[in-house]
């Protein structure tokens, strides 16, 4: 589903992002991507939908190159990633429903979408994609009044809405309390599991990571130095990952900083 062949990003400065990434991630899988702050995850899960151009190698999405795509090709790849943030990236005040409704306009026309005449199907895939999320009673609300938890939640509910393959989700739950980062990230394990949806998340919690994925990954100053399942990302596994032995705060919950 992801294939990233020998890649590399060093930003103008001359800092290394990532250094010779080679990595395959199969369809349906739950991947974790941990690591220190500057590590490169959000530089990594970012090149996968060319929110960050490489600068060496090739990204393969499903049999395509989105490194080498242009154009209506690249709108249409992209149209099967859906992304998520840490800061939400909603509209505040556009309704619940309008801001779900936002991952169907890579298929219609920029008037139409404008206009915001998206027909009763589209309409009926957001409602769906929000009772998902356990959030359907949210639709006419404005995103504003939600809760960060909602918030996200709605996030998740655009992803669905636009029938995205891949769902990427970038520090997901850094702003949320630990009662609402359990509901935000049993709604993407959910969906990863009853839909196949193949989902790559970068995350600083280690217990997170080992909780809800199937696959970790860790980088350090952009190279991969982990690779594998959750039972073998043991604490001297992630003592490597993070360059020092992990504190028991931090296996707890706090973040890996």
């Amino acid at each position: 589903m992801i294939e990233f062949r020998n890649v590399s990003k060093v930003y103008p400065n001359g800092t290394k992002g990532l250094h010779h990434i080679n990595l395959s991630i199969d369809k349906g899988e739950f991947v974790v991507i941990v690591g220190l702050s500057g590590a490169g995850k959000s530089t990594l899960l970012r090149s996968i939908n060319r929110l960050h151009e490489i600068t060496d190698g090739e990204i393969v999405i499903d049999g395509q190159s989105i490194t080498t795509a242009k154009g209506k090709e690249l709108r249409h790849i992209r149209r099967d990633i859906g992304m998520i943030f840490q800061s939400f990236n909603l509209v505040k005040r556009s309704s619940v429903l309008k801001n779900v409704l936002s991952g169907r306009v890579a298929y219609h026309s920029t008037l139409r979408t404008i206009l915001g005449l998206f027909p009763k199907e589209d309409v009926q895939l957001a409602f769906d994609a929000l009772d998902r999320v356990n959030i359907l009673e949210k639709a006419y609300s404005r995103a504003d009044e939600l809760s960060g938890g909602q918030q996200q939640r709605v996030s998740i509910a655009r992803a669905l809405a636009q029938e995205a393959k891949i769902i990427l989700a970038d520090e997901p739950v850094a702003s949320l309390d630990p009662l609402t980062t359990k509901q935000v990230m049993d709604d993407l394990k959910r969906i990863n599991q009853e839909l196949g949806i193949t989902t790559v998340v970068n995350l600083h919690f280690i217990d997170l990571a080992r909780e809800y994925a199937t696959r970790i990954i860790g980088l350090r100053g952009g190279e991969v130095v982990f690779d594998g399942p959750v039972e073998e990302a043991t604490d001297e596994k992630f003592a490597e990952i993070y360059g020092r032995s992990i504190q028991k705060d931090e296996l707890l919950g706090a973040t890996a900083e």
